[in-house]
């Protein structure tokens, strides 16, 4: 069993930074495949970004590549998320998640065994 707690959401303006955490509780954070992912209201839950277990390979989903980088620190075990350059379109809830059954990071929700309860970023104009 994983627990996870994100934070560092907020309210900021076009053109700001924000990093979010995720803390993970329980044993063998390393094992565990990570993911970003954001719903907006009335939009499906879309992948934003991933990271293996061991934090050597990322993947960032083309609608924020080239703003926004994962990484993660198993010894505190906490996932981040770095988002730079912020639009109002990036105003959603940001959830992080786990798969216990892979290694490398997949895109589809459905592949994630975990969840946090969502920390909420707006983006103002």
């Amino acid at each position: 069993q994983l627990q996870l707690v994100e934070s560092g959401g907020g309210l900021v303006q076009a053109g700001d930074s924000l990093r979010l955490s995720c803390l993970g509780s329980g044993r063998s954070f390393r094992n565990y495949a990570m993911g970003w992912f954001r719903q907006a209201p009335g939009k499906e839950r879309e992948f934003a970004a991933g990271v293996s277990g061991s934090g050597s390979r990322t993947y960032i989903a083309d609608f924020v590549k080239g703003r926004f980088t994962i990484s993660r620190d198993n010894a505190k075990n906490t996932v981040y998320l770095q988002m730079n350059s912020l639009k109002p379109e990036d105003t959603a809830v940001y959830y992080c998640a786990a798969d216990r059954r892979s290694g490398v990071p997949r895109t589809g929700a459905g592949s994630y065994d975990y969840w946090g309860q969502g920390t909420q970023v707006t983006v103002s104009s």
